[in-house]
């Protein structure tokens, strides 16, 4: 199979493109692609990453997608160095993790290496983590003077719980990926080489499901992380009336 010798890596071969897309079957695939910036979020990537994500979302052909990145990196986050560089801009709409939140279809954040505050936040954004075992995680908003805004203390206080979350987002450093896993962050641990064709089997997998359900279940999802179960259940007995109704 095909998925069993891709790679992140071979994706980018050969390109300059600071954002490259790959469609595999019917996955979208986006790989980070700075390596001398450790795939930090330039604002080029990141509009970059809202056109593809709309087109992919708008493509009937594409089932599920993919984020990762190139070169032994997942994301260092915001591209600091470019944004010190220029006189101060308002924050560019729609940002990475409100792209990714805006995609209905199952959407799988494989971290190789570093995955770093804005991008981090943009991976919590997606369905679900996987990560390789080199893969290392850290919210570094307040250690280099900057406050969250793209969800982060929303997402990672759901992810894994509010007092692990006030240590990351209050000292700054860094967790391995037998700390996320254990806390919740990933939900699998691979080695770099099988990263990104176990990411393709999980959609494989999630590709030949109902499409109509996999999609209504991501939004239930979604609409019921923090709520009160009451609420929760409410919702869905709502989603399962228009499921009945073929709505």
């Amino acid at each position: 199979m095909a998925s069993a010798v891709v790679s992140a890596d071979a994706l980018v071969a050969g390109s300059d493109r600071p954002l490259v897309e790959a469609t595999l079957g019917d996955v979208r695939v986006l790989v980070l692609n700075r390596p001398e910036v450790r795939n930090a979020l330039s604002l080029e990537v990141r509009k970059e990453f809202a056109r593809l994500t709309q087109e992919a979302e708008a493509d009937p052909a594409i089932k599920a997608l993919v984020i990762t990145g190139a070169h032994g990196f997942f994301s260092a986050g915001v591209d600091l160095k470019e944004r010190a560089a220029g006189p101060p801009q308002p924050m560019f709409r729609p940002h990475p993790a409100e792209s990714a939140r805006a995609v209905t279809k199952p959407f799988i954040a494989a971290i190789d290496g570093p995955c770093v505050t804005g991008a981090l936040e943009l991976s919590l954004s997606c369905s679900f983590l996987i990560a390789s075992d080199r893969a290392r995680f850290a919210d570094t908003h307040a250690k280099v003077g900057l406050f969250p805004g793209w969800g982060q203390s929303a997402l990672l206080a759901s992810a894994i719980g509010v007092r692990r979350a006030r240590q990351m987002s209050l000292s700054g450093a860094f967790i391995d990926v037998e700390t996320a896993f254990a806390w919740g962050l990933v939900n699998e641990i691979t080695t770099p080489e099988t990263l990104l064709p176990r990411a393709l089997e999980i959609c494989a997998q999630m590709s030949a499901a109902n499409e109509r359900s996999v999609r209504m279940q991501l939004e239930i999802y979604a609409r019921h992380d923090g709520v009160p179960f009451d609420v929760a259940l409410a919702t869905e007995y709502a989603a399962a009336e228009k499921w009945r109704a073929g709505l």
